[in-house]
Protein backbone atom coordinates (compact mmCIF):
# COMPACT_ATOMS: atom_id res chain seq x y z
CA UNK A 1 0.00 0.00 0.00
CA UNK A 2 2.93 2.64 0.78
CA UNK A 3 4.58 2.00 -2.60
CA UNK A 4 1.60 3.42 -4.03
CA UNK A 5 1.34 6.65 -1.61
CA UNK A 6 4.08 8.89 -3.97
CA UNK A 7 3.17 7.67 -6.90
CA UNK A 8 -0.51 8.51 -6.28
CA UNK A 9 0.64 12.04 -4.89
CA UNK A 10 2.43 12.88 -7.72
CA UNK A 11 -0.51 12.42 -10.20
CA UNK A 12 -3.01 13.70 -8.29
CA UNK A 13 -0.81 17.09 -8.53
CA UNK A 14 -0.62 16.64 -12.09
CA UNK A 15 -4.04 16.23 -12.85
CA UNK A 16 -5.06 19.22 -10.57
CA UNK A 17 -2.59 20.80 -12.64
CA UNK A 18 -4.59 20.03 -15.64
CA UNK A 19 -7.53 21.07 -14.15
CA UNK A 20 -6.50 24.23 -12.81
CA UNK A 21 -4.83 24.70 -16.22
CA UNK A 22 -0.84 25.29 -14.69
CA UNK A 23 2.14 24.65 -16.35
CA UNK A 24 3.27 21.94 -13.65
CA UNK A 25 6.81 21.83 -14.83
CA UNK A 26 7.41 25.16 -14.85
CA UNK A 27 6.30 25.07 -11.64
CA UNK A 28 8.28 22.08 -10.49
CA UNK A 29 11.63 23.91 -12.19
CA UNK A 30 10.93 26.84 -10.14
CA UNK A 31 10.73 25.28 -6.96
CA UNK A 32 13.77 23.35 -7.61
CA UNK A 33 15.16 26.44 -8.44
CA UNK A 34 14.13 28.13 -5.41
CA UNK A 35 15.19 24.68 -3.33
CA UNK A 36 19.14 25.54 -5.01
CA UNK A 37 19.25 28.77 -3.60
CA UNK A 38 17.87 27.95 -0.11
CA UNK A 39 20.17 24.80 -0.01
CA UNK A 40 23.12 27.06 -0.90
CA UNK A 41 22.37 29.81 1.93
CA UNK A 42 21.46 27.22 4.76
CA UNK A 43 25.18 24.92 4.21
CA UNK A 44 27.39 27.21 5.79
CA UNK A 45 25.33 26.48 8.79
CA UNK A 46 24.58 23.00 8.33
CA UNK A 47 28.35 21.88 8.02
CA UNK A 48 29.15 24.48 11.23
CA UNK A 49 26.64 22.26 13.10
CA UNK A 50 27.90 19.34 11.68
CA UNK A 51 30.90 19.72 12.75
CA UNK A 52 30.86 20.99 16.01
CA UNK A 53 28.60 17.00 16.96
CA UNK A 54 31.70 15.56 15.58
CA UNK A 55 33.98 17.66 17.47
CA UNK A 56 32.15 17.11 20.59
CA UNK A 57 31.59 13.22 20.34
CA UNK A 58 35.61 12.31 19.19
CA UNK A 59 36.63 14.32 22.15
CA UNK A 60 35.14 13.04 24.34
CA UNK A 61 33.39 15.84 26.11
CA UNK A 62 29.79 14.02 25.50
CA UNK A 63 31.59 10.94 27.74
CA UNK A 64 32.57 13.37 30.50
CA UNK A 65 29.50 15.59 30.26
CA UNK A 66 27.26 12.80 30.63
CA UNK A 67 28.86 11.36 33.80
CA UNK A 68 28.95 14.41 35.72
CA UNK A 69 25.00 15.38 34.50
CA UNK A 70 24.55 11.25 35.64
CA UNK A 71 23.16 12.06 39.22
CA UNK A 72 21.20 15.09 38.36
CA UNK A 73 19.37 12.86 35.36
CA UNK A 74 18.79 10.18 37.78
CA UNK A 75 17.19 12.23 40.47
CA UNK A 76 15.11 13.19 37.73
CA UNK A 77 14.07 9.68 36.62
CA UNK A 78 15.86 9.04 33.70
CA UNK A 79 18.71 5.98 34.33
CA UNK A 80 22.19 6.70 34.72
CA UNK A 81 23.07 4.77 31.59
CA UNK A 82 21.09 6.81 29.41
CA UNK A 83 22.73 10.28 29.77
CA UNK A 84 24.78 10.16 27.24
CA UNK A 85 21.81 10.06 24.82
CA UNK A 86 19.76 13.43 26.61
CA UNK A 87 22.84 14.68 25.69
CA UNK A 88 23.48 14.00 22.24
CA UNK A 89 19.81 13.63 20.74
CA UNK A 90 19.42 17.81 21.14
CA UNK A 91 22.68 17.76 18.89
CA UNK A 92 22.88 14.90 16.04
CA UNK A 93 20.03 12.11 14.58
CA UNK A 94 23.10 10.07 13.44
CA UNK A 95 25.25 9.90 16.64
CA UNK A 96 21.92 9.48 18.90
CA UNK A 97 21.22 6.48 16.88
CA UNK A 98 24.30 5.02 17.74
CA UNK A 99 24.38 5.72 21.21
CA UNK A 100 20.41 3.89 21.17
CA UNK A 101 22.06 0.82 19.25
CA UNK A 102 24.83 0.37 22.17
CA UNK A 103 21.87 0.75 24.73
CA UNK A 104 20.07 -1.62 22.77
CA UNK A 105 22.69 -4.38 22.32
CA UNK A 106 23.91 -3.63 25.90
CA UNK A 107 20.50 -3.43 28.11
CA UNK A 108 18.40 -4.97 25.48
CA UNK A 109 14.79 -3.50 24.34
CA UNK A 110 12.25 -4.62 26.74
CA UNK A 111 14.11 -3.31 29.69
CA UNK A 112 13.31 -0.23 31.33
CA UNK A 113 16.37 1.44 30.02
CA UNK A 114 15.64 -0.28 26.56
CA UNK A 115 12.18 1.61 26.97
CA UNK A 116 13.49 4.67 28.53
CA UNK A 117 15.87 4.72 25.37
CA UNK A 118 13.09 4.41 22.70
CA UNK A 119 11.09 7.03 24.59
CA UNK A 120 13.85 9.52 24.63
CA UNK A 121 14.68 9.01 20.70
CA UNK A 122 11.38 9.33 19.89
CA UNK A 123 9.81 11.96 21.92
CA UNK A 124 12.81 14.49 21.36
CA UNK A 125 14.08 16.27 18.65
CA UNK A 126 17.92 17.38 17.35
CA UNK A 127 16.50 21.05 18.48
CA UNK A 128 20.36 22.60 17.36
CA UNK A 129 20.27 21.22 13.79
CA UNK A 130 16.28 22.26 13.18
CA UNK A 131 17.17 25.67 15.20
CA UNK A 132 20.01 25.81 12.79
CA UNK A 133 17.91 25.79 9.33
CA UNK A 134 14.58 27.61 10.56
CA UNK A 135 16.82 30.55 12.02
CA UNK A 136 18.98 31.08 9.43
CA UNK A 137 16.28 31.88 7.07
CA UNK A 138 13.91 33.79 9.25
CA UNK A 139 14.18 37.16 10.20
CA UNK A 140 13.50 37.44 13.56
CA UNK A 141 15.87 38.80 15.98
CA UNK A 142 15.62 38.28 19.37
CA UNK A 143 15.95 34.37 19.59
CA UNK A 144 16.78 34.07 23.22
CA UNK A 145 14.09 32.01 24.58
CA UNK A 146 14.17 29.63 21.41
CA UNK A 147 16.11 27.39 22.74
CA UNK A 148 16.67 27.15 26.03
CA UNK A 149 12.59 26.43 25.72
CA UNK A 150 13.24 23.81 23.38
CA UNK A 151 15.82 21.89 25.65
CA UNK A 152 13.46 22.22 28.57
CA UNK A 153 10.89 20.50 26.87
CA UNK A 154 12.90 18.30 25.88
CA UNK A 155 13.81 17.06 29.29
CA UNK A 156 10.37 17.22 30.44
CA UNK A 157 9.25 15.08 27.70
CA UNK A 158 11.90 12.81 28.67
CA UNK A 159 11.44 12.59 32.37
CA UNK A 160 7.72 12.21 31.78
CA UNK A 161 8.17 9.69 29.53
CA UNK A 162 10.62 7.71 31.02
CA UNK A 163 8.21 8.25 34.17
CA UNK A 164 5.39 6.12 31.78
CA UNK A 165 7.71 3.80 31.09
CA UNK A 166 8.31 2.81 34.22
CA UNK A 167 4.58 1.41 34.70
CA UNK A 168 4.88 -0.10 31.77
Amino acid sequence: MTAYIIPLIFITVLVLAAIKKKDSYSAFTQGARGALSLMASVFPYLLTIMMAVEVFKQSGVSYYLSKAASPVMNFLGIPRELTELMLIRPLSGAGAIGVLENVYTQYGVDTYIGKCASVIYGSSETVFYISTIYFSQSNVKKLGYAIPVALFSTLLGCVIGCRIAFYI
